[in-house]
């Protein structure tokens, strides 16, 4: 489904500001901390957004922290740094609130990649499967689904089912692959992957382990199977980041998104941590280009406009609740 973006309507004498009439004058951090306590706002943001967001963030997490997060909030608006899905989820479970998001276009490949409407048929296919849902999807999927989870809480809720239960697990193959592994579970799995876990190169990483024989490869479970194999450690992003602090090693070659190695860094600062190389040397694919999408100047529009605004249907939304509060219980 397509997001609805809202913008308020512009009162006498006031108009939307945009990029080019930011006064270049103004102290960005400054400004977007003046906001959030004149419009009662809340700053969430993903471990994946660039260092200075992360820095004002009243709260930084992985899928999971940040949905809780923004369930305990007393504020009345949420911004979201991070992807759609994410801004989706955390209106989902605030529906009273108003959630906004930095960038409308900062989406997801693997959302993208499972359409609400081949998902569907799908799901009627296979009408004997229970449907656990990798958050990373739309709310209309979500809406679809049985039970939501993240790469930090599938395993205690796929473990939690009956051994006799079929699985449909979406939209990540390799995260599905190695649940499947990890719980000895046959699961019918979607074809989706991230574009930035896929891009990794296993031979620059062979030639890194090499160069630092002592460094540990740690990685996301959404990175490809061959990867994993060689890894250290597998987890959550939440997991690499508690396995690095405390972890005796000193050294780290770290296969995830790369804006994690700045909290692993503050957390760690006597320690080294190395990005995975992607498989071309010309590109910078250890980055989400979907996170990056959002920076310090659309926060500070973003709370002075209050818009973009996450608007979904009711319908979409009480399903798509449905599911994730089944997520949120089966992980406590």
């Amino acid at each position: 489904m397509e997001f609805q973006m809202h913008e308020p309507v512009a009162g006498p004498g006031t108009e939307m500001m945009t990029i080019d009439t930011i006064d270049l004058r103004l102290d960005m951090v400054e400004e977007i901390l003046r906001l959030k306590k004149e419009r009662n706002a809340v700053l969430l943001a993903h471990y994946y957004q660039e260092s200075e967001i992360q820095d004002i963030a009243d709260f930084i997490g992985d899928s999971l922290e940040l949905a809780r997060r923004s369930q305990e909030t007393d504020a009345e608006v949420i911004v979201f740094a991070g992807v759609h899905f994410m801004a989706e989820t955390a209106k989902i479970l605030n529906p009273g609130k108003q959630v906004l998001i930095p960038d409308m276009a900062a989406g997801c490949s693997l959302a993208s990649g499972c359409p609400a409407p081949e998902f569907k048929r799908f799901r009627e296919m296979h009408p004997d499967h229970l449907s656990i849902t990798y958050i990373n999807c739309s709310a209309e999927v979500k809406a679809l689904s049985d039970i939501i989870c993240t790469s930090s809480s599938a395993e205690k809720i796929i473990n939690q089912l009956p051994r006799d239960q079929k699985i449909l697990f979406a939209p990540d193959r390799n995260l599905g692959s190695y649940l499947m592994k990890k719980t000895g579970r046959d699961m019918l799995l979607w074809q989706g992957t991230c574009i930035v876990h896929e891009t990794f190169s296993e031979r620059k990483i062979i030639e890194l382990r090499h160069r630092y024989p002592n460094a540990l490869l740690i990685a996301h479970p959404e990175c490809e199977e061959s990867l994993l194999n060689r890894a250290d450690f597998v987890g959550s992003t939440s997991a690499l980041l508690k396995f690095t602090q405390e972890s005796a090693a000193e050294e780290f070659i770290v296969a995830t998104e790369s804006g994690i190695l700045h909290q692993m860094e503050k957390l760690a600062p006597h320690k080294r941590f190395i990005p995975a190389p992607p498989q071309e040397e010309s590109c910078s694919c250890n980055n989400c280009p979907y996170m990056k999408l959002n920076t310090l100047e659309k926060i500070y529009l973003c709370l002075s406009n209050r818009a973009p605004e996450i608007i979904l249907p009711a319908d979409i939304m009480a399903g798509a609740q449905r599911s994730l509060e089944r997520m949120l219980e089966m992980s406590r």
